[in-house]
């Protein structure tokens, strides 16, 4: 088995790297990919970049190029559930693109036109590993739950609202969904695991120089825990 993962942001990469035998590294669409072991597993790391593009590029050059059997998508995300606050985990069990509209056509909001499913259903086993990962660490309080992606920084609470009223998601962010579309249509499992910085519903907040390494330090044990159990 080989395991795809892909970061959010280099920082979180850099940490795995320190753990990763790297045995091969090569720039593709201009994102490096490091493939080699880690924690016993054959592993391809890479950062993806800024939004769903970048997103769903890297996901097809992993699974095209490097024959990927299941990806593991970690970073940042805002919160959205009231209850979710900054150092928080969520753990996606679905993800749905909140800036597809086709609803003049009478399509639900988030629906891609033409496709067989409306939501893109995590890995039921990643997602349980996921869960168990954090549930091991007492330092992480984890939940599990839609998470909503979008092209857009979203910091409006009026939208966050919405974003909870429309699709009953926990967090936001802008890379997850495309990842979780890529995956679907190649059949490849998947997860989407993400650390809360901020949450304008409930008006909670962390430094971002504060939150990167709480950031870090949970995506890391949780992916540890993770590779070594399969």
């Amino acid at each position: 088995m080989t395991l795809g993962i892909i970061g959010a942001m280099s920082e979180e990469l850099e940490i795995l790297l320190k753990d990763m035998i790297v045995e091969e590294k090569n720039t593709k669409a201009n994102m490096v990919f490091h493939k080699g072991r880690l924690w016993g597993k054959n592993v391809v790391a890479v950062v993806c970049g800024i939004g769903k593009v970048n997103a769903a590029i890297c996901t097809q050059i992993l699974i095209s190029e490097y024959r990927i059997d299941k990806i593991i998508n970690v970073g940042v995300a805002g919160g959205i559930g009231t209850h979710i606050y900054p150092g928080n985990v969520v753990i996606g069990n679905s993800l749905v693109q909140h800036d597809m509209d086709t609803s003049a056509f009478g399509d639900k909001i988030g629906q891609i036109p033409r496709l067989d499913t409306y939501d893109f259903k995590c890995d039921a086993e990643l997602v349980k590993l996921a869960k168990e990962a954090c549930d091991e660490n007492k330092d992480i309080n984890s939940f599990v739950g839609r998470i909503v992606t979008g092209d857009q920084f979203v910091a409006n609470v009026e939208k966050i609202r919405w974003l909870s009223y429309e699709f009953e998601a926990l967090a936001c962010e802008m890379e997850g969904g495309s990842i979780a579309h890529v995956c679907y249509l190649n059949s490849i499992p998947f997860v989407v695991i993400r650390s809360i910085s901020d949450n304008a519903n409930n008006g909670a907040h962390m430094d971002y120089q504060e939150f990167v390494p709480i950031g870090v330090k949970n995506s890391t044990c949780i992916l540890k825990s993770m590779i070594e159990k399969m």
